[in-house]
């Protein structure tokens, strides 16, 4: 484990953000943009959310990010074949001119959120300049990086974020400025999202915009497996090349806090009773006739004075919580610091899943990872299994654990809004 921490004083070398020739859709060859977007390809819930999707639309963005054929090969060739004929139908078009995109997505309670997507230079950890803050799943990264090296592009950006210097940025005031000029690209997605996009092409703004990036360090807030799919990819090909950079949506937090939300697990063939009955003794047990706001509000209110988690998948809820000093001894590794033993996600990854309940946390057919907290329960209920659901985790302590380069247990966090998939896609035939 790597303990020295990393600052944005002290990293050797900051964001390194590249124009490229974005390839779009053309909106008079689809339905409409909204009906060919998505969420980025893991919030997808299978196979509901997929099947809606490719029904959206029959060039919705999924056919490329999640192609269905009988083997991971037939996939793979398959959304390859899907990006080149669309491409050559004219259905999605480069750009003409390189560039950075301003994109903003605002909801209907009054959230706006805007950032600057770009392709970035791929660099490891050691160099402090994009900080993940969870571990990866081998088998996730190479069915992305398969995926990648077949399609040869950038399907959707990851969601980074950066702490920048408020009003007195020369980005965020590009960012403002262009946004009061008509986009290039605007729709409402049925989430209730308005997503709109600005090409930023003038070169006197892109420098401007590169060298105040260049001052600063990211942390990854989604897509911690493409990134390292990125640095995989990179490794494969003698820089320099395309496969130096990957595409990405920088966030200064600093203007546009994210939402942060738990992502929760669905345990498979376990049914609620049986992961109840493991845990007496070792966790307060309450159980609660009440809805799921209700349950939810009563796992929040328990969490403040500790680690709990709401369990549920047989039509009620049940708080866990208070658990044994004893447990937590013998199973939280000690080697890391007091924020990251006292996470949620470490209690439940080292003492549950491990200890408790003999559940390997990388193996789908055991568990699965869900971030729509009542997709959890229904899939739970439907099948018999038990969904963990957990309290999110503050911006503040993910930053500040990824500073010092301490990662949490995998999937830990949901940032949000996550970019659409579908508006804008980097190829590196380019």
């Amino acid at each position: 484990m790597n303990t020295a921490g990393h600052s944005e004083a002290t990293a050797l070398r900051g964001l390194e953000l590249t124009p490229f020739r974005g390839l779009r859709y053309d909106p008079d060859r689809v339905g409409s943009l909204a009906a060919v977007t998505s969420p980025p390809y893991d919030v997808v819930v299978r196979p509901d959310g997929l099947h809606h999707l490719q029904s959206a639309d029959p060039y919705n963005i999924v056919r490329l990010i999640l192609p269905q054929a009988p083997t991971p090969n037939a996939r793979n060739e398959q959304a390859s074949d899907t990006l080149r004929r669309w491409q050559s139908e004219g259905v999605l078009a480069a750009d003409d001119k390189p560039g950075l995109y301003v994109y903003e997505q605002r909801a209907d309670d009054g959230m706006l959120q805007r950032g600057i997507i770009g392709a970035l230079r791929v660099s490891d950890p050691a160099e402090g300049v994009v900080l993940p803050h969870e571990d990866v799943m081998p088998h996730i990264v190479a069915d992305r990086a398969d995926l990648m090296r077949a399609t040869s592009a950038n399907l959707e950006p990851l969601l980074l974020t950066y702490r920048g210097n408020g009003s007195t940025s020369a980005a965020a005031d590009i960012v403002e400025r262009v946004a009061d000029h008509p986009p290039v690209l605007a729709t409402t997605t049925e989430d209730g999202y308005s997503h709109r996009l600005w090409a930023v092409t003038d070169p006197a703004d892109l420098a401007l915009v590169q060298s105040d990036l260049a001052q600063h360090q990211a942390l990854i807030a989604d897509g911690h497996h493409r990134w390292a799919t990125y640095r995989r990819l990179r490794a494969e090909h003698t820089s320099p090349s395309p496969w130096d950079y990957g595409l990405v949506l920088l966030v200064d937090t600093a203007r546009y806090p994210l939402r942060v939300r738990a992502i929760h697990r669905l345990l498979h063939g376990v049914p609620v009773a049986d992961a109840l009955a493991a845990v007496e003794g070792l966790f307060r047990i309450r159980h609660l006739p009440v809805s799921l706001p209700a349950a939810l509000e009563a796992l929040a209110d328990s969490a403040r004075d500790g680690n709990a988690f709401l369990l549920a998948g047989d039509g009620a809820y049940h708080l866990i919580d208070r658990p044994d000093p004893d447990l937590l001894a013998r199973t939280i590794p000690t080697d890391r610091p007091a924020a990251w033993r006292t996470l949620d996600a470490t209690v439940l990854h080292a003492a549950l899943l491990d200890h408790v309940w003999h559940i390997p946390e990388d193996s789908p057919a055991h568990i699965a990872y869900i971030h729509d907290t009542a997709a959890t329960v229904e899939k739970a209920e439907r099948d018999g299994g038990t969904a963990v659901l957990l309290h999110p985790v503050r911006e503040e302590v993910v930053r500040d654990l990824a500073r010092q380069g301490v990662t949490m247990p995998r999937k830990s966090t949901s940032f949000g809004p996550k970019p659409a998939s579908g508006l804008v896609l980097r190829t590196l035939d380019l």
